[in-house]
């Protein structure tokens, strides 16, 4: 499903963002959902034509289980890289553990929906990433729709917004989000469930001021077509204490 020009987002649910931006010459697919998401990639390349060899990479926002779902297997089957930001490569290959600070709102109906959302899209079988590439803060990536790295650490240590100025777009990941799985509200907000470092999370929004970009694409919720100036405002609206742009 096309959702911002040449980006499309797999499958029918907002519960967890996987896209895919399409240029003549390759597919670059940002992030990797779960580990049945790869037959919903397999669905979605044969809808826009194209096939499993059309893919030149895949790209993480941030290491998170339900981020890296199924890149182990198409880097081993398919010899597509993956890469990730320098902070979280070792988080991506699991050599250290997920931190979470917690705190955020949750509510027992949404929270057990993700979980059984999960649980049928293979959640216990994530497996981590054996070889993983890392790129850095303001990196221009040399894959199709040629991304630009913005590090907003908070989510996690290597939590990175990837900008695509010429689609009028940016991927943000989980440095905010439309839908909080767990407590089922919608909306441009920040995700304290699974933040890292919540304080720094709200601080990481600073980085995003200065960006144009009508489409945000998160990696929970549906995509906000409202520009991101507007998203980041509403982020801040609904963050206690948060400092103003």
């Amino acid at each position: 499903m096309e959702i911002a020009p040449g980006i499309r987002r797999l499958g029918s649910s907002a519960k967890v963002g996987v896209y895919l931006i399409e240029e003549p010459g390759g597919i670059t697919i940002v992030d990797a959902g779960l580990p049945a998401y790869f037959g919903d990639l397999q669905s979605e390349l044969t809808a826009m034509g194209r096939t499993i060899d059309d893919v030149r990479a895949v790209l993480l926002t941030h290491a998170h289980s339900d981020h890296i779902g199924f890149a182990e297997r198409i880097r081993r089957e398919q010899g597509v890289p993956i890469s990730v930001h320098e902070a979280d490569a070792a988080l991506a290959r699991g050599e250290v553990k997920q931190q979470n600070e917690g705190g955020g709102p949750m509510r027992p109906l949404p929270a057990l929906s993700f979980l059984l959302f999960g649980m049928r899209k293979g959640f216990l079988g994530i497996k981590h990433i054996t070889e993983v590439s890392t790129f850095s803060d303001g990196a221009t990536l040399d894959v199709p729709g040629s991304p630009q790295v913005i590090h907003v650490p908070g989510h996690t240590a290597g939590s990175a917004a990837l900008h695509l100025p010429d689609r009028d777009a940016i991927l943000i990941g989980d440095a905010f989000v439309t839908l909080n799985v767990m407590s089922g509200s919608t909306g441009p907000q920040l995700f304290p469930n699974f933040n890292a470092d919540n304080r720094q999370a709200a601080e990481s929004l600073g980085r995003l001021d200065a960006v144009e970009a009508r489409f945000v694409l998160p990696g929970h919720g549906e995509p906000w077509s409202g520009g991101l100036t507007e998203a980041l405002r509403l982020v801040r609206a609904s963050t206690p204490g948060a400092s103003p742009a």
